[in-house]
Order: C-alpha cells, then sequence, then structure tokens
C-alpha cells in the first residue's frame, strides 16, 4: 500500500512538470501574442494582448462563401422582372429583394432575378406566374388591369390617394385583404414590394392652354389615366419606351408618358417634347408588387414567408424615400437641357378630374371586384380628408 501511494504522488508530479515544461509552452506558442519566457520553473509570462491580430470583417464576398459552405440552399427561385436592372429607381427594387431574402435566410434561400425578357416577355409574367412557369414575378399590378380590371386600382388611382393616404387605406382600411382576395382568384399570392411618388403628366410637343387641345392628340399612355383622357377625346398609344422615339420621329405622337424626371432623364424623352407637364394626375402614387404562384407560396415555411414579407416592405421603404429624393436634381438637369416645366390650367385640369368621375362609374358597372375597392377607396378617403385638414398647418 504504501509503495502504492508513493507511485501515484510520483506520476502527478510528473505529470504537471511535463505539462508546465513541454506540453504548455508548445500550446502557447501557437497562440499569436503569447510568448513564453524561458525559465527553469517553466513558467510564462502574461499575453500582451496589443500583439494579436484583429481579423478584417467580413465583406459580401466572405459571407456568401462562408453561407455556401455551411448553409446550403434549400429554397431557390426564378423570378421575372418587368424593368431592366439599369432603369433607374425601378431596376434595384426586385435585386434588393434577392439580396435581402439571401442574407436573411443565411443564404438557404436564394432568388434569382431576370431581366425583362430573359425568362419570359413581360406582358407574359402573369399566366407564368399562374402556371407555375416562373416562382415570382416584380412588376405594377396596372400591368395586369386588362385581364383583371380592379387590379388597376391596386397601382395607382387618377387624382386619387397620395402615397401615405394610399398605404394607410391598403394596410388597415381593408385593401389588403380585397388585393388577396383577388389574386387569390388566380392562383397568385402577391405582395405589395415597392411604391413611387408622384410621376409627370408626359412630355408635349405643344403647350396645352384648352380642353379643346386634348382633342385628336396621340400620346402614349396605358391603364386608367389613358381612360380619362380618351373621354375627352384623346388617342392613347400603348407602346413600350423603345417605340416611342420611333413614333416621334415618325410624327406618329403628339405626346408621351412615361415616368418621374429621374426616369424620364435617362430615357431622353425631353429629345423629343419639350413642354413637360405636372402634377401627374393620373398617378399621385405608384404601387409595385412581388407575385407569387399561390401553390408555392403555400408550400412555403411561415419564416421564409416572412422573410420576402420583411424584404418587401423595407423596399416600400426605400423605394418611397429613394424616388422622392431624386427628383429635383433630375428636374434641373431637364431645365438645363432645353425641357420647359408647365402646369396643367385649372379648367383642364378639372376636365381630366370630371373624366376620370365618369371612367370611375363605368368600370364599376362593368366590373363588381372594381366597384368594390373604388367603393372603399372612396369611403376612407372621405374619413381621410378631414383627419388631413386638422393635421396639415
Amino acid at each position: 500500500m504504501r509503495n502504492l501511494i508513493i507511485g501515484a504522488i510520483f506520476g502527478i508530479v510528473c505529470g504537471a512538470v511535463v505539462g508546465a515544461t513541454l506540453i504548455g509552452p508548445q500550446l502557447v506558442e501557437q497562440i499569436p501574442g503569447f510568448q513564453a519566457e524561458s525559465s527553469t520553473a517553466g513558467s510564462y509570462s502574461n499575453p500582451d494582448l496589443s500583439k494579436i491580430e484583429a481579423k478584417p470583417a467580413l465583406t459580401a464576398t466572405d459571407f456568401e462563401s462562408a453561407s455556401a459552405e455551411t448553409s446550403p440552399v434549400e429554397t431557390e427561385w426564378r423570378l421575372a422582372s418587368a424593368y431592366g436592372m439599369t432603369v433607374p429607381e425601378l431596376g434595384n427594387l426586385a435585386k434588393r429583394i434577392e439580396e435581402i431574402v439571401w442574407r436573411a435566410s443565411d443564404g438557404q434561400f436564394k432568388i434569382r432575378v431576370h431581366n425583362p425578357g430573359s425568362l419570359v416577355a413581360p406582358e407574359q409574367m402573369f399566366d407564368a406566374v399562374r402556371s407555375g412557369t416562373i416562382d415570382a414575378a416584380f412588376a405594377s399590378p396596372a400591368d395586369w388591369a386588362d385581364k383583371v380590371p380592379a387590379l388597376g386600382l391596386f397601382s395607382s388611382v387618377p387624382f386619387g390617394p397620395s402615397p401615405r393616404e394610399y398605404l394607410s387605406w391598403f394596410y388597415f382600411s381593408g385593401g389588403e385583404k380585397a388585393y388577396q382576395d383577388i389574386y387569390r382568384k388566380q392562383g397568385i399570392h402577391s405582395i405589395i414590394c415597392g411604391m413611387s411618388a408622384p410621376e409627370a403628366s408626359g412630355w408635349f410637343k405643344h403647350k396645352i392652354n384648352t380642353v379643346q387641345d386634348i382633342q385628336g392628340l396621340r400620346m402614349r399612355i396605358s391603364g386608367l389615366g389613358a381612360k380619362v383622357l380618351e373621354k375627352l377625346g384623346a388617342e392613347p398609344q400603348n407602346m413600350s419606351d423603345g417605340d416611342v422615339f420611333v413614333a416621334f420621329e415618325a410624327g406618329l405622337l403628339d405626346a408621351a408618358e412615361f415616368s418621374q424626371p429621374s426616369i424620364d432623364l435617362q430615357l431622353g424623352l425631353h429629345k423629343m417634347a419639350q413642354h413637360y407637364y405636372f402634377p401627374g394626375w393620373h398617378q399621385p402614387a405608384t404601387l409595385f408588387e412581388l407575385m407569387v404562384n399561390l401553390g408555392t407560396w403555400e408550400a412555403l415555411a411561415p419564416a421564409r414567408k416572412m422573410q420576402l414579407e420583411t424584404a418587401c416592405g423595407d423596399n416600400v421603404r426605400f423605394s418611397l424615400a429613394q424616388s422622392e429624393a431624386n427628383q429635383f436634381a433630375a428636374l434641373k438637369n431637364l431645365v438645363d437641357q432645353g425641357a420647359t416645366i408647365q402646369s396643367w390650367p385649372p379648367d383642364v385640369l378639372e376636365a381630366l378630374e370630371q373624366a376620370w368621375a365618369d371612367v370611375a362609374l363605368e368600370e364599376a358597372k362593368k366590373n363588381r371586384d372594381f366597384q368594390q375597392v373604388w367603393n372603399s377607396i372612396e369611403k376612407f378617403r372621405l374619413e381621410f380628408d378631414i383627419w388631413r385638414e386638422l393635421s396639415q398647418p
């Protein structure tokens, strides 16, 4: 027994000596900034923290590489966008969804955004999403008003609500429910995913002095605004932005409407016509959307749905602020290049507003969904008018 106790004590002492003199220093040498000092006792100094190397923050490339290694993609979608990536303000909105969702999901939910026409033609996106040919599309509800007339009211309303009023109605006064009900019948789930500030009324070769000047006016314009102008004798032309220039040069157009100053500037419409009219009565605010095949949406895990909804909510904030911030500089640039800013004569604007009231009544009689949505907007606006008068100085 005595020998056993002595052997155990000897083993503990030897282990401590070996650990302190041999193993410990080898481990310490592998830690940056830790330097062992030679001594007969085998001890080492306290670490000099100032010598520890600080690693640089992860870049987007590092993040992508790490996610690819540790978090394989669980869900991958193909998304068709109605707007080219280079179009100011609109082109980056679908791309933001791709980036935000990818980061929020730690690389497990990847949405691949495709330029117009690379997956399907823009006018075919609605049917492609509905059939499941593609998973999702980024566009504006007005693009599908020929198929579902009520969707035009979820894009922009002539003489309609301002951005804050529009969002208030949509999220808190029945707009979103009506929107989803309409899309569900089409086999689609859609999320409001962007918003732009008021547009310009468009570019005109000649000044508009009276209502009679609108008669026979050949103008590139679509949607509900086109129906209003048609009431006053104009001849609306629905064509792509590329065809507008050819039509102007061929003398087939007198005017063209497209978007806001920042976008119109890049398109170069001021080179075709110099009179730039405001306000944009036909689009005081414009909503954009992310359409998803209904079956694809319902198959998503709750966390994935939340990531999409959160990304789209952030897109609404970003796009509205961006579109408001960019317009003054664009207007200044346009004026420097010869554009003339014009305001609608009061009697012409009044005639346009009356024409819209007639169009809204006619569309409501023809389509039940349109009627219900329009009644909802009108009711909300009457109540909101009271609040606006009280809240604004």
